[in-house]
């Protein structure tokens, strides 16, 4: 066997024992997608696995907003925006994000991924120790070891555990997410920022699934817990969540953001957004400011559930998140596949996503789901454990 058949059969082997351990993923097509509806191979589901938490990746006004931006400035923005891929609408989306967020200066980035890389690996230097919450995302974890810094991760949302490693890392960056991603549950933040202060390092947050969402306009979690996102050494947030469209951003004081800027690789080598994805998530946020129905609407439905599933071992969680741990893989891959039968679609979540032996259902609310809806799924649920 040669050196590359030998390669090639390590990497075979290697999706064999993934598929025999049931943790194979495989991409689903959905042929329709109506927020609270999806189609897949000619068949409707209630959709109880996507993060349109607020329902504007099918609002008219976006939809409108992305059309018109693509006739009037481009489907592609051409360039890094260090070269020429810097559009007007770039600076206009980034200062309504400053104005919104209260943060001094925005830089745009492709996804949530790149910008979570690009904030750890710029800002940590070889002397820090990045310490990171146990559940923190694979985003945050890999932009850690990537970096020149050290790493080490606290008891999930554990003040405790945090101080004494801060104790013993006087030269350290916190990390955390704003509402865990696969849990749904949110960090003390005013806490944390407290414990950060005393022994003044910086607080670096993840708030894909808190923008939106949380505070009054839907500033993130940061407001909803009394701490302003400028007390944040750095913000990160998408636009792929609450906001319905894609791209995410990094938001922090002139001086934090000049530097990754300067610096970021993720930022200056790759290309910007599309100006016609830009003009859609103007006007999301626009619709997400103004329109607090969506909001309230989605707070009903996640206070609906959690009632109504007041006796099914589902975790404590009052955001659109809410997980039921199964233990095995094969338990949640057949409950998904039960739910499926009667209509619903709630995706089994897994190792390695998951700690061994938590396997469950990520179920994900949203402000377009019924009562009906909501009735049916919790119905659905019980009837898993009979």
């Amino acid at each position: 066997m040669t050196m590359l058949q030998d390669r090639l059969a390590q990497l075979q082997q290697a999706v064999a024992e993934r598929e025999a351990q049931q943790l194979m993923r495989q991409p689903v097509t959905v042929e329709h997608y109506n927020g609270r509806l999806i189609t897949i191979d000619g068949q409707p589901f209630l959709n109880f696995s996507g993060n349109d938490y607020l329902g504007l990746a099918t609002a008219p006004e976006v939809l409108q907003a992305y059309a018109d931006g693509a006739l009037k400035l481009g489907a592609g923005s051409s360039g890094s925006p260090m070269v020429t891929g810097q559009h007007a609408i770039h600076r206009q989306l980034t200062e309504t994000l400053s104005d919104w967020l209260g943060v001094e200066r925005v830089l745009l980035f492709s996804s949530g991924f790149a910008a979570n890389q690009a904030m750890l690996h710029t800002l940590a230097v070889k002397q820090d120790t990045l310490l990171l919450d146990k559940l923190s995302h694979a985003s945050l974890i890999d932009g850690a070891l990537h970096s020149d810094a050290r790493m080490k991760r606290f008891a999930h949302n554990n003040m405790s555990a945090l101080a004494r490693l801060l104790e013993q890392e006087p030269q350290s960056m916190v990390v955390t997410e704003g509402v865990f991603s696969m849990d749904g549950d949110c960090p003390d933040l005013a806490a944390l920022r407290s414990l950060c202060l005393q022994h003044q390092v910086p607080l670096l947050l993840d708030d894909a699934h808190g923008l939106g969402v949380k505070g009054s306009e839907g500033q993130g979690s940061g407001p909803a817990q009394g701490v302003a996102n400028s007390e944040l050494f750095c913000l990160m947030a998408n636009f792929g969540k609450a906001l319905g469209v894609a791209g995410a951003f990094l938001g922090a004081s002139k001086t934090v953001i000049d530097y990754i800027e300067q610096f970021g690789r993720h930022y200056i080598y790759s290309t910007a957004l599309s100006p016609a994805t830009c003009a859609a998530v103007l006007k999301s946020i626009d619709l997400c400011r103004k329109q607090h129905w969506r909001r309230d609407k989605l707070y009903n439905n996640i206070k609906k559930f959690r009632i109504l599933a007041a006796d099914l071992p589902i975790m404590n969680s009052d955001t659109a998140i809410q997980g039921m741990v199964l233990g095995s893989s094969e338990q949640a891959v057949n409950a998904s596949k039960q739910l499926k039968k009667a209509g619903i679609w709630a995706t089994a979540i897994r190792p390695p996503t998951v700690p061994a032996g938590s396997a469950r259902l990520r179920i994900t609310l949203s402000s377009q789901h019924s009562d009906e809806d909501i009735a049916l799924l919790v119905q659905q649920l019980r009837l898993l454990l009979l």
